[in-house]
């Protein structure tokens, strides 16, 4: 054994295991492979989990050289067999996750999932009443396209680089290299309207052809729009300004033409554009968005094929019935441009924006909610503030009832906690099915409205900063509001507040701010996560965004002197509000 252990060396331990054997337990000597010294020895070459995904990916591509034009060598074919795969991408992506997972997948099982008819929009071309909304739908699909196949160009060839970057397997695997790919689709705006354009002109929404037609012509624009040098150079700007974190972080973004009124079921309110996309999964679109963790919400909670509403996007979602997810990153800025890319790509109006916090265990039993003025300086900063046509300034998201519900009774939807699971069990593959293990605790902050200009960094490090130090629970429930004469109290302050806001005051934005900065300065186990710079950058910026928010609710016009009007304004503040500032 002493020989034994010297051929071994250090990258091995040796322990004793029970090995089942046909007479039953029988004790043995195991050596076990120290991951860490064998990754900083060997690299890629010791990366057991990428070896079997790159073999499992190998053997589906087999498939489809087998079932697709079998024996043809011509581009075409090459083009077609990678269309059939690109609409088949959900289940390539449940199976590696289950190899990773579970265990290896047999081909039987490749056979078995793949072995199934093409997507066909044909019978769907016969109904009048989608007939106005093809064009448009497939204008968006060979955008997703496009946006796919430069993911994966990005992700095959700078995984190495992707990896290095310090990011964990507990995240969506594929942030970095969406956001790269939405950057290029983004800054080529001009060039992906061209290709849609000349791809409905060749081939006309009336006309005979099939989806797999607009995906091949898509996947071929893509090989000649893809320009390696960017990315390398987007991979060099996503290294250079990272700042990760500890908290892991998600996302979700709705979209509608129809804001608030998406889900109001009027007869009078209709979206011309995309029919509040009704034919969203007819197109195949909840599959070619797996990456953003792309469907259609009503806000009913049913499951169905077809249904109006918003279109919600999610990075790092697997499962919408089971609420199978990873978090999207650890990092605000990653997050941010994630949010303001997605933002961008999608032509239709950004509605709502949902970010989400992991809970700590430890920190579950805490029933506390935020103070009303830091309600308020929340709501300042990202509720939505919008003028009239008379000049008045009010919170959209808090007068238009969008975060307010009365199914189970009067509540407000600011946040609210629920659960995820991040693994997936062998009997999830390809189905929605709720994952049974592996449960995370996350808390959701629903009052954001998504704008396609705004910068949400500071917003973002804000929420964490709070998350860190209060551990708040839901505001407002229908419950609290039950038993609270207290939280009743603030809901209508909020609510007058939000219909006719006044000004912050300076000692409001002061324990706001020094809120944010003890949650910050002991994210890391009683230690800061970031570097002091940026958590000094980040207060700077939230309290310019709050003084910028009283000018606007003043309305005043620039002076020579702002430090003295900045005092007055808070004298009158004092005045109108002495119950707050005392309650604070």
């Amino acid at each position: 054994m002493a020989e034994i252990d010297r051929y071994e060396g250090k990258y091995y331990t040796r322990e004793t295991v029970k090995v089942n054997t046909s007479r039953g337990l029988a004790e043995a000597q195991a050596y076990l492979v120290s991951r860490t010294n064998m990754q900083k020895r060997f690299g890629d070459r010791f990366h057991v989990n990428l070896i079997h995904e790159l073999w499992l990916r190998k053997r589906i591509e087999r498939f489809f050289e087998v079932h697709t034009r079998p024996g043809e060598q011509s581009p075409d074919a090459s083009v077609e067999r990678r269309a059939r795969r690109e609409l088949m991408a959900t289940t390539e992506r449940d199976l590696v996750a289950s190899q990773m997972d579970q265990s290896a997948v047999s081909d039987y099982f490749i056979e078995r999932e793949f072995d199934r008819p093409c997507p066909s929009i044909r019978e769907l071309k016969k109904e009048s009443q989608a007939r106005p909304y093809l064009a448009n739908y497939l204008a968006l699909l060979v955008k997703m396209i496009l946006l796919n196949q430069f993911e994966q160009q990005v992700q095959s060839r700078y995984r190495y680089d992707m990896e290095h970057l310090g990011t964990s397997p507990r995240y969506f695997n594929r942030s970095i290299s969406l956001l790269i790919a939405l950057r290029m689709i983004n800054a080529n705006r001009g060039v992906v309207e061209l290709i849609q354009k000349r791809c409905l002109d060749s081939m006309p929404a009336e006309g005979p052809f099939d989806m797999i037609d607009y995906v091949k012509y898509a996947i071929a624009a893509a090989d000649t729009l893809f320009d390696d040098r960017v990315a390398g150079s987007l991979v060099d700007w996503v290294r250079s300004n990272r700042q990760p974190g500890l908290l892991p972080l998600g996302t979700e973004l709705e979209f509608s033409n129809l804001g608030f009124r998406a889900v109001s079921k009027s007869p009078t309110d209709h979206d011309p554009a995309y029919h509040g996309f009704l034919y969203f999964n007819d197109f195949c679109l909840d599959v070619l968005s797996w990456k953003m963790g792309g469907y259609v919400d009503d806000h009913t909670g049913r499951s169905c094929t077809r249904r109006e509403g918003f279109m919600e996007m999610a990075p790092g979602r697997l499962n919408i019935v089971g609420e199978l997810s990873k978090p999207a990153t650890n990092d605000p800025w990653v997050l941010n441009q994630l949010i303001r890319e997605m933002a961008a790509f999608f032509p239709v109006r950004p509605h709502s924006l949902h970010l989400s916090f992991q809970i700590r265990k430890r920190d579950m039993q805490n029933d506390e909610v935020l103070p009303l003025s830091f309600v308020k300086c929340l709501l300042a900063m990202g509720g939505g503030i919008q003028e009239d046509a008379q000049g008045r300034v009010w919170v959209s998201r808090m007068q238009h009832d969008e975060i307010e519900q009365n199914i189970y009774g009067q509540e407000l939807v600011f946040a609210r906690r629920s659960k995820r699971k991040y693994h997936m069990s062998a009997d999830d593959i390809a189905v929605d099915r709720p994952a049974s293990y592996a449960t995370t605790h996350v808390q959701q902050y629903k009052f954001i409205r998504l704008d396609s200009r705004a910068n949400y960094e500071t917003l973002i490090l804000a929420l964490k900063g709070l998350q860190v130090l209060y551990h708040p629970a839901d505001y407002l429930t229908a419950e609290q509001l039950a038993h609270s004469v207290r939280l009743r109290t603030q809901y209508r302050k909020l609510k007058e507040w939000s219909r006719n806001p006044t000004a912050l005051s300076a000692r409001t934005i002061g324990r706001f701010t020094d809120a944010i900065r003890k949650g910050l300065m002991r994210e890391r186990h009683g230690r800061p996560a970031h570097k002091l710079h940026y958590i000094d950058w980040v207060l700077g910026a939230i309290t310019v965004q709050l003084r910028m928010f009283n000018k606007v609710v003043d309305n005043q016009p620039e002076t020579d002197n702002p430090d003295r009007l900045r005092k007055i304004v808070d004298s009158l503040d004092a005045l109108a509000h002495p119950e707050e500032e005392s309650n604070e």
